[in-house]
């Protein structure tokens, strides 16, 4: 079974290349709080938002360092496994 990191995460695209990652949500769950805004620069591995499932907070992290340039769900909203969350290019 993949970790969560080699399901969250895609090889960055090549310098010079401009290109949108899409974050989904690995597992059904909550959307506990969103910690970024669209606009915002992130960096690899940052927190942008929280799912709460189970009991237990999980954080979706940026796949590559980046700009934030959607936000697909809202914060209280129930996610679907797979569902797009947000998107960074």
């Amino acid at each position: 079974m993949p970790s969560h990191r080699e399901l969250n995460h895609r090889q960055p695209p090549e310098p010079g290349i401009v290109a949108t990652m899409q974050v989904k949500a690995e597992l059904a769950g909550n959307l506990w709080k969103i910690v970024v805004n669209v606009g915002q620069q992130v960096r690899a591995d940052e927190t942008l938002m929280i799912l709460e499932s189970m009991k237990m907070e999980i954080p979706v992290t940026a796949p590559v360092a980046g700009r934030v340039t959607k936000i697909h769900a809202r914060e209280g909203e129930s996610v679907q496994e797979g569902q797009l969350l947000i998107e960074v290019e």
